[in-house]
């Protein structure tokens, strides 16, 4: 779709040009030529490597003032070129000013040059001692250069702004000191870090390098673009493999081929909104602004219109590789365990009690408590489970969380709770053929009695069962299964609750319970509150009443931790599941989950503890605090002004 800035996404480049050492009217050229074409695919911003317009290597001509003044006239024809661009340009170039050489970053908009950044920390480490050639940028001692009939500001202390998007460059070894000066210009405002340089490859220094970029975009929460030079240079004693990367806030969005002897060009399109956000959130970040001392130049452009490519994963809470996912998995559930295990302890427990159904989100819950007890060094019969019949219980949930108990060597009680429902119904007066919703809320707070008073027949806590989705939307009875005494799976969404009971179940820990594990994990989600069919199979399913889980985490995950608009929310769930939803689905069940999200969260403020897991959560005691009487209107009426298709 075509991404105006509303959205918060800004088209990036980092390209690797062709180059000859020392023949700028040739490199200028290819400059000029690849900063077209990534102009034309709707870069806002366009970066290229150290020194690439006269080649990094040239080593002992850059003292030529030959080859500095083709270097300006090159210079010149790319302003010329870039009169009709609507990009900025990031040009490494060689500069004379006064009475020393300097290695800098020229920054290029439409005919003018609206800065120079010089290289800070000149490397001495091997045969391209750059000291030898050029000054520090530290040393510096004026704020403007006149250049090619131009005054420009010229200085370590700039920093380039284009709308909401605030750019700072450092030059190569620039990031590899200790304090670079991009965690100065971050704090300072700019969401976008450019590196020009010219890294020469050795064994090992590509991994390091990348975890460079991948750190530093983390701790700054920023996009980082990173342009180094590759074929072409001097191989006399070093190769340059070509490394073009762009991250965000840690992960990598795009990375060029290294050793590739053809010109390249990646690309990305950075998320500006979500960077900010999480600076606005992180209250520390601004901890070392006092120390900066920054001059903003504005460059005269806002960035451009594209068509959105930008991947996102359809489920955020699951890593996309699978190594992420497994260790991702062990310590999430080693958090639960840790976390019941303490709470267990303190509360000077002698059982762990439990209701279980057969379904995905007790069944989590049961294994957190077996291991708990594991960890403990007691017996696994501690843990009491409770499979408690009623009127939608199925043959296969009961089956499953029979055999699933007896497997894991649990103790195990069955208590009906049919007849006191009956009975229950008859003390209020409700009809025998309603089926309304207190005929299902009751069923739920029945069973939640039960458990408590379990818990206090045989002193112990009741474990919670009910997991970050439900709670999101809602999906729990109020002071019914929303009640516990320890919630495990607090902090672990319906999405994941499922990727983690398959990964338990294949950790080799309890071979007898993997065949009822991966049959709970096939088993339809419901809350069997409602009478089965005909044929004995469960007739109430969660995700046709309130919509697809795998929409409402995607929606959870990008509206707490980003606080992203509906209307962004709509565009990236249609473009995350690729046509799985016509977009009519996705803006109906979005609709759902705001207003759910909204009218529910009386629920969220009475939250039993229970451990945090990851980045999102909604305890009312540290990480979602919202009033219950919130007025969802404005975000609903964005949500329900959305089209009903989506152009990809």
């Amino acid at each position: 779709m075509l991404c105006d800035t509303s959205l918060g996404f800004v088209r990036v480049a980092s390209v690797i040009p062709s180059v000859r050492v020392g023949d700028c009217g040739f490199n200028a050229e290819r400059l000029v030529d690849n900063a077209l074409s990534a102009s034309r695919q709707g870069a806002s911003v366009v970066v290229f490597p150290e020194l690439c317009i006269t080649g990094y290597t040239c080593a002992d001509l850059f003292g030529q003032p030959f080859l500095l003044n083709n270097a300006l006239l090159a210079l010149q024809s790319v302003l010329k070129a870039s009169e009709g661009l609507y990009s900025v340009l990031v040009v490494g170039v060689p500069l004379a000013i006064r009475n020393a050489t300097y290695n800098c970053a020229v920054v290029v908009c439409r005919g003018r040059i609206a800065g120079i950044v010089p290289k800070t920390f000149l490397p001495n480490y091997n045969e391209f001692y750059e000291g030898r050639w050029f000054e520090s940028g530290s040393s510096l001692d004026v704020c403007e250069v006149e250049i090619l009939g131009q005054t420009a500001p010229v200085g370590t202390d700039l920093l380039f702004r284009m709308g909401e998007l605030c750019f700072g460059i450092e030059v190569c070894e620039d990031l590899w000191v200790p304090i670079p000066p991009s965690s100065l210009q971050a704090v300072s405002g700019a969401n976008l870090l450019i590196n020009i340089s010219a890294t020469d490859e050795m064994v090992g220094k590509h991994q390091y390098l990348r975890s460079l970029i991948s750190q530093q975009s983390a701790r700054t929460m920023s996009a980082y673009v990173y342009s180094s030079c590759g074929y072409g240079e001097s191989t006399t004693d070093l190769v340059f493999a070509g490394n073009a990367m762009i991250a965000e806030n840690g992960e990598y969005l795009a990375e060029s081929q290294r050793f590739s002897m053809n010109e390249q060009t990646v690309f990305a399109d950075v998320d500006i909104e979500k960077l900010m956000v999480l600076r606005r959130k992180t209250t520390t970040f601004n901890s070392a602004l006092a120390e900066c001392r920054f001059r903003t130049v504005d460059v005269g452009l806002t960035p451009r219109p594209f068509r959105l490519e930008r991947k996102f994963n359809m489920f955020p809470f699951i890593p996309d590789d699978e190594r992420n996912r497994d260790n991702r998995c062990n310590e999430i559930f080693n958090i639960q365990v840790s976390g019941l295990a303490k709470r267990f302890e303190a509360s000077y427990s002698q059982t762990a009690v439990i209701g279980i159904s057969g379904g995905l989100d007790s069944t989590l819950a049961l294994l957190v408590a077996v291991r708990a007890m594991d960890k403990l060094g007691l017996s696994r019969s501690k843990v009491v489970g409770i499979t408690m019949p009623g009127f939608g219980t199925t043959g296969r949930t009961y089956n499953n969380a029979i055999n699933l108990m007896k497997a894991l060597g649990v103790t195990i009680r069955e208590i009906s709770i049919k007849d006191a429902c009956i009975q229950h119904f008859k003390d209020i007066g409700l009809a025998s053929d309603d089926r309304s919703v207190t005929y299902e809320n009751s069923q739920a707070r029945e069973r939640t009695q039960i458990l408590m008073d379990v818990a206090n027949q045989m002193n112990g806590i009741v474990v919670g069962t009910g997991d970050l989705s439900e709670l999101a939307l809602g999906w729990a009875t109020y002071n019914g299964d929303h009640m516990s005494m320890y919630g495990v799976n607090c902090s672990v969404p319906k999405t994941l609750v499922k990727y983690l009971v398959s990964w338990v179940a294949m950790d080799g820990t309890d071979a007898e319970a993997v065949p009822f594990l991966l049959d709970i994990v096939d088993t339809p989600i419901s809350p069997e509150l409602l009478p089965a069919d005909d044929k004995g199979n469960i007739a109430q399913k969660t995700e046709d009443l309130v919509g697809p889980y795998e929409l409402h985490d995607f929606f959870l995950y990008h509206f707490v931790r980003f606080g992203f608009a509906p209307r962004k929310l709509f565009v990236m769930a249609c473009m995350a599941f690729g046509g799985k939803y016509p977009a009519a689905v996705v803006k109906k069940w979005l609709v759902v989950f705001l207003r759910r999200f909204f009218n529910q969260q009386f629920k969220r403020s009475a939250l039993p503890d229970g451990p945090k897991v990851g980045s999102i959560s909604l305890s009312p005691r540290g990480d979602w605090r919202m009033p219950s009487d919130a007025v969802s209107r404005q975000w609903l009426a964005q949500a329900e002004a959305l089209p009903e298709c989506f152009e990809f």
